[in-house]
């Protein structure tokens, strides 16, 4: 099942993305300027096309990304401002 549902944060908006699979869903919140993906997706990938992406690990929820830490991100995304350290709610209000 894929479900898309807005995402507030602050009074600024995002969309979440989340794909169930057997194991552990895929779970996106995208912004204008970019996203903040889960474990499986790849900075060096985001690095390789450009794009402004930030990494969480060990969610399961859209409320688990904004809590989150940011464990990573692209090249793009730092030149945002966005830090491993991070929490995730901090990174979509730089990317909404």
């Amino acid at each position: 099942m894929i479900t898309i549902e807005p995402v507030d944060v602050d009074g600024l908006r995002v969309m979440g993305v989340k794909v169930e699979l057997a194991h552990a869903p895929i779970l996106l919140l995208v912004g204008k300027k970019g996203f903040i993906g889960c474990g499986y997706f790849s900075v060096e990938t985001a690095n390789k096309l450009g794009d402004v992406v930030a990494i969480v690990s060990g969610v399961r929820t859209f409320e688990d990304m904004l809590n989150a830490s940011i464990i990573s991100a692209s090249e793009k995304a730092q030149e945002m401002g966005i830090i491993a350290g991070m929490k995730g709610k901090d990174a979509v209000k730089l990317l909404a």
